[in-house]
């Protein structure tokens, strides 16, 4: 389990930087049954990547109150952070908002703040509907939407966002300032003509010899025929990676 950071706490300049983990909890029937292609955890694990934040896991539930709820409180303790994406629309299925109430024992009704946003961005035209995406937690904290105006919410760790890619993204860039950022996990990769299997004893000898390094292989048949295989090391350390690099290419010489 990692210590969590306050969400508020500004990064302290340190020269060596702590380790901010998260997970992603992807929400929603239209993910499972296939009907919505999920185009969020990708960008996520991008954007968060470059200020140091490292998604360890992601996970995808179904629009149920007690899925979520035990989602939630496991992620929440195992992470530094967690991010919900779906489910904080104005219909019925979307109840996301409520389940995150549930897990951490807080009252769910209207956000003073949200239904001032949404009353303010709607007028005339604020329905029922739409006013329900002002119902959350009623002490969560607000994330700014400037693209729909309908706010996300985070409580302590679990930052709640939309699942429109859009939205989300707007959203996430928002928390500028509010997430802590950690230390970087750099990557270094090279490609070889050979099919994974004959390098994977070496890749092996590399991550006992240096355990701060992770390897990875992803292979590709080639059309002519033949193999090809891109190798991808991680690591904290930029010169550990070029001595791994460096000591994987001397291995894979005496193979060939």
């Amino acid at each position: 389990m990692h210590n969590k950071p306050a969400a508020e706490t500004q990064a302290n300049p340190l020269a060596n930087p702590p380790i901010i983990t998260a997970a992603v909890l992807i929400i929603g029937d239209e993910i499972l049954s296939g009907r919505t292609q999920d185009k969020n955890l990708g960008w996520m694990a991008e954007y968060l990547g470059r200020l140091g934040i490292q998604i360890l896991e992601a996970r995808v539930v179904a629009d149920d109150q007690a899925a979520i709820v035990a989602a939630v409180n496991e992620l929440r303790r195992r992470y530094t952070y967690v991010f919900t994406t779906g489910g904080i629309g104005p219909t019925p299925d979307d109840i996301t908002a409520e389940a995150i109430a549930a897990a951490f024992g807080i009252e769910y009704g209207f956000h003073p703040e949200a239904r001032r946003i949404l009353l303010e961005f709607y007028g005339d035209q604020a329905t029922d509907a739409r006013m329900r995406m002002a119902k959350m937690p009623v002490t969560a904290k607000l994330i700014d939407n400037p693209v729909s105006r309908a706010p996300g919410f985070y409580v302590e760790n679990v930052f709640v966002m939309a699942g429109v890619p859009k939205i989300m993204q707007a959203m996430m860039m928002s928390l500028d300032g509010v997430l802590t950022p950690g230390r970087i996990r750099h990557s270094l990769s090279f490609t070889i003509h050979l099919p994974e299997s004959k390098v994977a004893a070496a890749m092996t000898a590399a991550m006992a010899q240096w355990p701060g390094v992770a390897v990875g292989s992803y292979p590709k048949m080639l059309s002519g025929g033949g193999y090809e295989t891109s190798l991808v090391l991680r690591g904290y350390d930029t010169a550990e990676l070029e001595t791994v690099r460096d000591w994987l290419q001397g291995e894979i010489e005496k193979i060939k």
